[in-house]
């Protein structure tokens, strides 16, 4: 089944493979996409649906050195360099936004940006800055009502924006400890206000983005990634974890957006997301549903046949394949990651790596 078609009223896919979004730091002037990256994501359309790297909404956002935004028109001006050569390999795209919140450096950020987040806690540890090197996460400012509608505005106008960049749909980045799942996670949000305190609350932000976004370009044009169990960024589980995805989940079945797009990082070493809770969750939705985390060729088949997904997305191979489908087609060896230049600017490690026809 991964290398059949999937056709919806919304979407058609030429094959169940997802190439899953991955920071890359290779917007180098001003967050703005250039030539380099439609030459990265062209030489992988062959994948089903691509879901590009996390870009910002916001300047609020950028808390990752060279990460792409996605909030003013030379933004959309790179984008759509982007956009037009994958379409015209026949691939389909969707950009991720992703507002970083407080896993952020103030010296990532532009000028008269701010870090910001649900709590005035900064994460632990430390991120990369190509001014200072190796710094600890800057203390956000405690978002008020002010700072959450400006950011809920922000999603639905980047998603707007992304249209017009030639996107085929939008995935809001719900996971990995950033902005929507510090709200969604009771490690993080300890708020009392309506923000937090209960499942309903801690829900709230991210449905407000996903309406707003919807309102603004379509519920067929949406997707989420969601990361229950997951550790990234400092998050974690909790008692009601469960009862809150499940909860969210209902909530976005309602909205009818396109899919849900959960994330498994146990092949990383965090704990597994249950068996018996992904197969509620992909009960509780009734649009696509997106496995990610881990998958080859065999795991991705079985769970496709067993009906677990409809699609599968693989992060790492398309790194360094950017011919993943026909190599696994071929049961062809893979190109090992170099793990050196995942995130270091120009082109070694990111656009040239060996085709199979090469």
């Amino acid at each position: 089944m991964l290398f059949t078609s999937l056709s919806t009223l919304a979407l058609e896919l030429g094959n169940r493979v997802v190439m899953a979004p991955m920071t890359r730091s290779r917007a180098v002037d001003s967050n703005t996409p250039n030539a380099l990256m439609a030459e990265y994501y062209a030489q992988r359309a062959s994948a089903g649906l691509i879901i590009t790297e996390g870009t910002s909404p916001s300047p609020n956002g950028l808390g990752y050195a060279r990460i792409p935004g996605l909030f003013n028109q030379a933004h959309v001006a790179g984008w759509r360099q982007v956009t037009d050569a994958v379409h015209a390999k026949g691939g389909k795209i969707f950009v991720q936004l992703m507002h970083t919140g407080r896993v952020s450096h103030a010296a990532n950020l532009p000028a008269g940006a701010e870090v910001m987040g649900p709590m005035a806690v900064a994460c632990p540890g430390e991120m990369y800055t190509d001014t200072q090197g190796m710094q600890a996460h800057s203390t956000p400012r405690a978002m008020m009502a002010d700072d959450i509608a400006l950011a809920v505005a922000e999603y639905a106008r980047s998603a707007q924006l992304a249209i017009e960049a030639g996107f085929d749909g939008v995935e809001l980045h719900a996971a990995n400890g950033y902005l929507m799942e510090q709200f969604l996670n009771a490690q993080v949000n300890q708020r009392v206000d309506g923000y937090g305190g209960s499942i309903q609350g801690r829900n709230r932000f991210a449905l407000e983005v996903v309406r707003a976004t919807v309102a603004a370009i379509g519920a067929h044009r949406v997707g989420i990634r969601l990361s229950p169990y997951g550790v990234v960024n400092s998050t974690g589980a909790y008692p009601e974890l469960e009862a809150q995805y499940l909860a969210l989940t209902e909530q976005l079945a309602e909205l009818g957006i396109l899919y849900v797009h959960l994330l498994d990082h146990s092949a990383m070493g965090a704990p597994a997301v249950p068996a018996e809770f992904k197969f509620r969750l992909r009960v509780a939705f009734n649009g696509l549903f997106i496995l990610a985390g881990g998958f080859d060729k065999s795991t991705a088949q079985t769970a496709l046949g067993a009906g677990h997904a409809d699609l599968i997305a693989f992060a790492r191979p398309f790194i360094a394949n950017p011919d993943l489908v026909e190599r696994l087609q071929a049961r062809a060896e893979l190109n090992a990651v170099d793990m050196s230049t995942c995130y270091t600017p120009g082109p070694q490690g990111y656009t040239d790596y060996p085709t199979l026809r090469a």
